[in-house]
This record gives C-alpha cells, structure tokens and sequence, in this order.
C-alpha cells in the first residue's frame, strides 16, 4: 500500500479531507516541500502536481504559494526565473544550505516520532 492513498478495506472513506489528515498535513507539508527539492528545482505548479499523487498531501495553490514564500522569506528556499515554453517564464524553488539542514533534521527526527506516537495511539486500555 502506498502512504497516502485511500484504502477501501478499512471502512471505504477517505479521511485525507477530515480535521486530523489536515492538521496532520499543517505539520509535515514544508518538509515534504523541502525533500521534494532536495534532488532538483521545482516550480510551484509541479510541487502541486507531486504532492496531489499522495491525497494526505494533495494542497491548492491557496496553500503551496504562502508556504513557498514563507520558506523563501526562512532562508530555506531561494528562487529563480526559467523560460517556459508553453507560456510566461517559471519561477522555481531551490532548497538552500539552511533548507538541507532543517530537512536533515526533520529527517533524523520523524522516525522516533513516528514511532512515538504509533505506540501511544496502539497502547490498550487497562480494564
């Protein structure tokens, strides 16, 4: 099964619009931003189409363009503009020294809290 996507066996909704998927994506969408970057730039159309293949992540551009700001204005992100082909020159997000660091720390730290909280929401009431 792939994170993210809806699975019918348990009970056939899709809980990726309710009030904990978007709390949920409230705290883990910048990083998920920032990995998306990690390998190459990206502009912010293409970040949408990315994170929409995964419906715990899937966000509006009412969403995307305030975050990517405020990572730029974080230091996270820098940007810069490319020709397009199909219209108006792109502006494309590149992640940053600072960014690679607050990505790399995300990343040490989600498996234990993960983890940490897998446990808690597993732990069985006592009679």
């Amino acid at each position: 099964m792939v994170p993210g996507i809806a699975n019918p066996g348990r009970g056939g909704t899709d809980a990726a619009d309710g009030p904990a998927a978007t709390q949920l994506r409230k705290g883990a969408l910048e990083y998920c931003v920032l990995a998306l970057l990690r390998d190459e730039p990206r502009y912010g159309v293409q970040l949408l189409q990315e994170l929409g293949q995964f419906p715990m992540l899937a966000t509006s551009q009412g969403t995307i363009y305030p975050l990517l700001s405020r990572l730029r204005r974080a230091g996270l992100t820098d940007t810069f503009l490319r020709d397009s082909a199909s219209g108006p020159s792109r502006r494309y997000y590149t992640l940053t020294e600072a960014g690679r660091s607050a990505l790399e720390e995300f990343t040490t730290l989600w498996p234990a809290f993960r983890e940490t909280v897998d446990h808690i929401l597993e732990q069985k009431e006592n009679p």
